[in-house]
Formats: C-alpha cells, sequence, structure tokens
C-alpha cells in the first residue's frame, strides 16, 4: 500500500490491538490542517495489579517497552508512581478517540508484564505521598530539589489538550477569553475525592493540592504576547525558572507546540468523557479564535469570579452552582448556553455528539460519584474504590449514579 508524498504526510500508522492489520490516524485534514487540529496527553497511576496500591519504585525497562509499543508516545513522569501517554495530532475526533483507547490497551498489557495496573484518575484513593520517589531523570531530579516536599506531594494525574492556533496573538486573546470558562472544564473531569485514603469533601482535590506548587492557578490577565514574554523573560533573567515549561497555569500557551494548551482538568476515568471534554475545549476554542474583541470583556473582576468559580468547581463537581454578575447560575444552565453558542463550531469541527456527552457527564455525575458509590456500596473500603478505577480505565462504563439533591454548603 503507498500515498502520495503530501498524503502519507497527514497520516500516523499504528498496529491495530490484534496486530493484524494498520490502524490510520489523521494528524491533518481539510481546509487549514493546522488550525484546530488537536492533541491529548493523559497521565496514569500505576498500581500493584493485586491490591491497587500505588507504585513506589518503577523500572525503566516498563518505560521503554510502554515507549516502544506505542511509537513513542508513552513516557514517564514526575514521579515513578505516574506514567504519561500523548495522542498524535487529530482533526478526527474519532481518530482521537480510537487512538486513546489504543493507549490505554498498550500502555496497561506492558504494565500487567511488571506486576502493575494502571489507573485514570486525578488523585489514588490510597496513595501516601511522603513515600512517593522521582523518577529518575534529570530534570525531575532538579525539580524536586527546588520544590521539596511540595515536589513529593504532587501525586496527581490530569489531562491535557493542546488545540492548534497558528497565530501567536490571537492565541493569547483566546487564553484571556477562556479563562472565565475554566470552572466548567474541571467540574466536568472531577476524579479526584480522596486523598491520603480519606474522602477530602471535594469531587476535585487535584488542584486543591496542586495550588501549593508555584506559578499554578489561572493565568493572569496579560494584555497580549508582549506581556506574557516580558513575564517569562524576568523570571528567566532572575534565575527562577529555566524556561517557560515551569509555567503550569490552568492554561497556557506552549512552549513547543504552536497550540494554547488546556491543563485544568483531571484525568478522566472514561476514555468518552476525555474526548467529549476535550471536543468541548477544542470547539470553543475555535469560537473565541474567531472573536478575538471577546478577550476585552474579560476584566479583573470576571478573573476573580472565575477564581471563586474554580473553587466550587473542586468542590461540588457536577453538582456546582457557579458564581455570575447576574447571580448563581447551574452547571446544566451554563453548560446549555455554552453548547449554543458553539453549536457552528461544533458543527464545523464534527464533533456536535462529543459536546452533547458533557450533557451525560453533567446528569449521571463525573468519575468523582462513581468513586464516592464504590466507596459506600463496599462499607468504606478504599480498595474498592482503586479497584473500581483500575477496572473501568480500560472498560470504560459503568452503570449510572443515582444523584442526589446538590449540597447547599
Amino acid at each position: 500500500m503507498t500515498f502520495a508524498s503530501d498524503v502519507s504526510k497527514l497520516l500516523r500508522l499504528t498496529p491495530s490491538e490484534d496486530r493484524q492489520h494498520v490502524v490510520i490516524r489523521s494528524a491533518g485534514g481539510g481546509g487549514n490542517p493546522a488550525e484546530y487540529s488537536f492533541g491529548i496527553e493523559e497521565e496514569y497511576f500505576l498500581a500493584d495489579r493485586r491490591s491497587f496500591e500505588v507504585a513506589i519504585h518503577t523500572p525503566n525497562e516498563l518505560f521503554e517497552s510502554a515507549n516502544w509499543s506505542t511509537g513513542g508516545q508513552a513516557m514517564r513522569e514526575m514521579l515513578q508512581s505516574q506514567l504519561e501517554v500523548a495522542t498524535n495530532v487529530h482533526v478526527d475526533v474519532n481518530d482521537a478517540r480510537e487512538e486513546l483507547r489504543f493507549l490505554r490497551r498498550e500502555v496497561a498489557n506492558v504494565a500487567a508484564q511488571y506486576g502493575f495496573v494502571i489507573m485514570a484518575s486525578g488523585t489514588h484513593p490510597s496513595a501516601v505521598w511522603r513515600m512517593s520517589q522521582p523518577s529518575p531523570k534529570p530534570r525531575y531530579e532538579e525539580m524536586i530539589e527546588d520544590l521539596r516536599s511540595i515536589g513529593h506531594r504532587n501525586m496527581m494525574c490530569g489531562m491535557h489538550v493542546h488545540v492548534q492556533l497558528p497565530d501567536p496573538e490571537k492565541r493569547m486573546a483566546v487564553m484571556r477569553a477562556m479563562l472565565p470558562h475554566l470552572p466548567l472544564f474541571i467540574a466536568l473531569s472531577a476524579s479526584s475525592p480522596f486523598w491520603n485514603s480519606h474522602k477530602t469533601g471535594l469531587k476535585g482535590y487535584r488542584l486543591a493540592a496542586y495550588s501549593e506548587l508555584p506559578r499554578t492557578g489561572l493565568p493572569e490577565l496579560f494584555e497580549g504576547k508582549q506581556d506574557f514574554d516580558a513575564y517569562v523573560g524576568a523570571l528567566q533573567r532572575s534565575g527562577v525558572i529555566p524556561d517557560e515549561s515551569h509555567i503550569w497555569w490552568a492554561m497556557r500557551p506552549s512552549m513547543k507546540h504552536p497550540t494554547l494548551e488546556l491543563r485544568a482538568p483531571d484525568t478522566c476515568t472514561f476514555v468518552d468523557d476525555a474526548i467529549a471534554i476535550a471536543s468541548l475545549y477544542r470547539c470553543l476554542t475555535r469560537h473565541l479564535y474567531l472573536r478575538p474583541q471577546l478577550s476585552r470583556e474579560v476584566t479583573a473582576v470576571e478573573r476573580a469570579i472565575a477564581v471563586e468559580n474554580k473553587w466550587r468547581a473542586q468542590r461540588y463537581g457536577t453538582d456546582c452552582i457557579f458564581a455570575s454578575k447576574d447571580g448563581p447560575v447551574t452547571i446544566s444552565e451554563l453548560l446549555t448556553r455554552l453548547i449554543g453558542d458553539i453549536a457552528e463550531d461544533a458543527a464545523a469541527l464534527n464533533c456536535s455528539a462529543e459536546i452533547e456527552h458533557c450533557r451525560t457527564i453533567v446528569e449521571r455525575g463525573s468519575s468523582a460519584e462513581f468513586q464516592l458509590r464504590a466507596y459506600r456500596e463496599s462499607g468504606d473500603d478504599i480498595a474498592a474504590v482503586s479497584q473500581w478505577i483500575a477496572t473501568s480505565t480500560l472498560s470504560g462504563t459503568s452503570a449510572p449514579v443515582q444523584r442526589s439533591a446538590p449540597a447547599s454548603s
């Protein structure tokens, strides 16, 4: 089988699960392939396949095998208990879904050979951060040396979504305009209700712990790329950071790619939830990119409200009631309004069905709801929560949770 050279550049080839045929995945498409193409990064926990306790030490051979098995798309993260995968660049949402499933299966198969399972969630329910060990890579060892115990507490896993936006200045305008929307992505993805074997009372505890690190939280209200570059330059000249990859905001312009990277979401236990949230972000990014004037409407007041809503999203997840200038707004109302606003963008990017799946997440709850139910139904057995996460990471399905009325405080 051969392709014209211009076509082959737009394709990525990977073997099927049964190794009997080649799967073709998109790396470009019709129109301008550079605009709005996207990729997803997911971080997973490695845990003992029998006890489901988080791994402390993990062999290099595991990551070498996973890297080879996925064609270079699996790697270590900051701590030895973590593994990261990154998809190819996609314009077709179905290709992205299939590749994410492929990556989960591949790294799970490799992990099993070393006695581990993978777990897709924002926190590991029973992990003891004091026992964490940095990955044996100079970058991570230097980060731990700088961050000390806060670095060891970074036993958390997130999902990052890159959307390609060629114009650097308009990319910064989108980042500013996106600020009020970030809490919605946090609520939809919440998968971290446990920490150190205890219920935290939050649906998304990950960002609460993550906020201990410097240069986290919501981006600043920069006027444009010149302001951002001045900020980064000041920190570099002062010896604070070696480069802008050490800025860990909930959203940032990528240093390596012409993309705007969403970093706020927890790792989703269900693949379909991950794809839905990535699609929502991609469509909203397109909507804002085509309307750069909307960035001027985001003032210090809107950012302050977004900071409050970030906390509410962490606390209540899909039961969240957001603050606004006009009064309280339920997550269902907010999502319905947003889906209406970006309907044209969803149609243009051929992912209207994925956007609609966000309603399903609100109706039956995010992973946090399933974890809390597993805990209740097992008689408060934290191991049952870990087992549920490990099983659902690959199965991708579970029975709906019966929702209770939102808490008022």
